[in-house]
Formats: C-alpha cells, structure tokens, sequence
C-alpha cells in the first residue's frame, strides 16, 4: 500500500464557495508532499457535492445528515461520527484536521510536519500538534486553546494516526458538536500522547459561513457542556475550581494576506449587517459579535 505522508480531513455542508478556498490553499501548501485530502459531506445541496465529485484528487464520502428518506426524517449525526469517518479512511501517517470555512496560512501544515518529525525523532510521545487560529476580521490576535486543567487541544491541527487508533478516535456518542475535540486530546494524553503547539503554524477561519448551520450547532452546546465535565470529573475536571482552560493569544504578520481571500464575504456580510462594524470598535467585541450572530 503506498502510504501517504499526511491526509487532510474535513467536514462540510453546503459551503461550496468557502470550500473550494478552503481546498485550493490546502493544494498549495502542499505542492510536492505525498499527500491525500478527504472530504465528508453531510449531502450539500448547493453544488458543493457536485464539485467535489469532480475533484480528482479528493476521496469524497458522502452522509446525508438533513432531510427525509422513504418517508422518516433522518437523524442527525454529531460532528464525530463524520470526522471519524475521515480519520478511519484516511491513509496517512498523519491527519490534519481542519474546517471547510478556513484558509491555510503559508507553511502552516509544513511547519506542523515538520514539528512532528523532529519530536518523533526524539522519542517524544506526541499525539497532535495545534495550530494558531483567528476569526478572520473580527481577531487581530492568533490564538491556540487549553481546556480542562489547562491541557492543550486542537481546534485545527495535526494528529499521529497511530495514536487516533489507540485511542479509538472521537467520542461521537456523548458529544453532538462542541467539546469533541478537547476530549479526543485528553484521551490521548491519558494514553500518553501529549499535545503541542507548532508555534508557526498559522489558520484564518470565517466564522460567518453558513450561519444557519452554526446556529444548529450552537444549540447543543449545553448539552455537550455537560457531559464534558461528568465525563472529566475527578480527573482532569475540578468542579469546585471549575478548571476549563483558557486562551493563549499571539500576534503574527502574515505577509502574504492570506484573509483577503474572504474579503468579499466580508463585505457582503458588512452590507447587510452594518451594526458589525459598531461592535468591532469594543473592547469585547468578539462575545458580543457571537451573541449578534448566535454562536
């Protein structure tokens, strides 16, 4: 079998236009790699599905996640059960993992490879490498996440294949859409995989895309709250000091304005949402766009 040096996952639905950004900067990156890119998607109905399945250098697996078949409303399945679909398919000795509303950031996945080779080499048990991320004009600051007990994990990154086996992937039994993959770190870090930083690894994510599916998302997150913490509790979960983590923020330069490929998104949610541009100007605009935007 000729095994590919990474394998590039994502999920999507209905992002066609995000989506091919999100893959062109993900074929640039990586000219020259052995490489393969794998698509889930939840049945797009807005040309995203016909255009993957043009792709000739995309694995396209298809679940449809929305709507009625032969009369029953289908169930909807949580953000782990597509990602595990993924990360049991994919061929790689690594699985970046990213979102079809970013953009990959010149050397992002290169420097992360490279980070993990270096580490591996050494005997480091390392388990998944973060990337630093922003909120494409509403961040000016990049920033990674630590959740309970200040362990870090990845919100887009790159994970050690054998390690996802060793832990049986993502919990996509007690976790619709949030906390899925903090607690993909934690379990690896209980089987003794570490997770760290690539501290030139750089993501630009639009949170705008497809708000209606966010807002789905959104109203699980309670839910999913909770089962996090009883699941953690006693271990890496202190209720009394109700440790979650927090964010460590960085500042970056990127050169090539890697964000101006969204601009036009921008400027239409701008046009038709001015009251974004008011609440950028406070010093906690970030909670406040997300309420504006419910997410």
């Amino acid at each position: 079998m000729n095994k590919s040096l990474i394998s590039v996952v994502l999920g999507s639905y209905n992002r066609y236009e995000f989506l091919k950004l999100t893959i062109d900067s993900v074929r640039k990156e990586l000219v020259g790699f052995n490489y393969e890119i794998i698509v889930v998607d939840g049945g797009s109905t807005d040309g995203a599905l016909q255009w993957l399945l043009e792709q000739k250098d995309i694995i396209t697996i298809v679940q449809h996640n929305r709507g009625e078949w032969l009369g029953k409303k289908i169930e909807r399945k949580s953000w782990g059960y597509f990602m595990n679909l993924a990360f049991r398919a994919s061929n790689g000795k690594y699985v970046c993992m990213i979102s079809d509303d970013c953009l990959i950031v010149s050397g992002a996945i290169k420097n992360g490879i490279n980070l993990f080779e270096k580490k591996l080499k050494n005997d480091e048990k390392i388990g998944a490498v973060a990337f630093y991320w922003r909120d494409s004009f509403l961040q000016d600051k990049y920033h990674v996440g630590y959740t309970l007990s200040d362990n870090m994990y990845v919100n887009h990154g790159i994970y050690l294949k054998e390690a996802l086996e060793k832990v049986d992937f993502i919990d996509d039994e007690n976790f619709f859409f949030y906390n899925g993959d903090a607690d993909l770190c934690l379990k690896m870090l209980s089987s003794g995989y570490k997770t760290i930083v690539s501290s030139n690894s750089y993501v630009e994510h639009f949170p705008h895309a497809n708000l209606s599916v966010r807002i789905s998302n959104y109203e699980n997150q309670q839910t999913d709250n909770v089962n996090f913490f009883k699941k953690w509790e006693g271990v890496y979960y202190d209720k009394d000091k109700h440790n979650i983590g927090k964010i460590e923020f960085k500042k970056f330069k990127d050169s090539s304005n890697t964000i101006g490929m969204y601009q036009k998104f921008w400027d239409k949610l701008i046009q038709e949402n001015p009251e974004l541009l008011k609440l950028k100007q406070s010093t906690r605009f970030i909670q406040k766009i997300r309420n504006f935007l419910s997410f």
